[in-house]
């Protein structure tokens, strides 16, 4: 089947691009890895993963299509995104200035938050859009297109979150004393609420 997809290897490089430049989900796993453990931005990774594949599937077969035309769902889905975004980045930003353990559960995004972030954010409905006119085609085989594509969305992505899950426990052995991490968590607090309001006036 890869030989009559053609724009599969451009996919590929479009998908880790996507996933790799830092965004709202990038920016939660870096800070959840860093305040609570590699093992607590697994379910964040994850859920964020099988949310934008999942839409790509969804716009893909038509499911989607009709949501994303519609402006006024739009923007009810972008400002809803931005609300909670705004919202997790105060939760980050008020923090009190003591070292957080992987015990603590306060403020944690889980996978279903995670996947849930994805589906109420228009931006991932207009990748997946953009995704599927540019690289599923047309003919026959466009469904199984659209599946490789959902799949290798999903497969690429994996990997690009946990980079940034890695980077934040790195980062945590600098960040042992109560006002190194709240400093820290400050700063990606502002960090996440630029990249969700940046994301109404692009």
């Amino acid at each position: 089947m890869l030989p009559s997809f053609p724009t599969f290897l451009p996919f590929l490089l479009f998908a880790f691009v996507a996933s790799i430049t830092p965004g709202p989900t990038n920016i939660l796993v870096l800070s959840s890895s860093a305040r609570y453990g590699i093992a607590a931005a697994v379910p964040i990774i994850f859920g964020g993963c099988v949310g934008a594949a999942g839409i790509v599937l969804l716009v893909g077969t038509g499911a989607g299509s009709s949501l994303t035309s519609i402006p006024g769902v739009q923007t009810a889905m972008q400002w809803i995104g931005v609300a909670w975004l705004s919202y997790l980045a105060w939760q980050i930003f008020s923090a009190p200035p003591v070292t957080l353990t992987p015990q603590d559960d306060e403020a944690r995004l889980g996978m279903v938050g995670a996947a849930g972030l994805q589906l109420i954010n228009p931006k991932t409905w207009m990748m997946a859009l953009a995704v599927v006119s540019v690289f599923a085609g047309g003919g026959e085989h466009r469904l199984v297109h659209v599946a490789y594509l959902s799949l290798a969305f999903f497969l690429i992505s994996l990997p690009c979150l946990s980079v940034w899950a890695l980077l934040g426990a790195g980062s945590a052995r600098w960040l042992r004393s109560p006002q190194a991490m709240q400093r820290f968590n400050r700063c990606m607090a502002l960090l996440l609420l630029s990249s969700a309001w940046l994301s109404v006036f692009a």
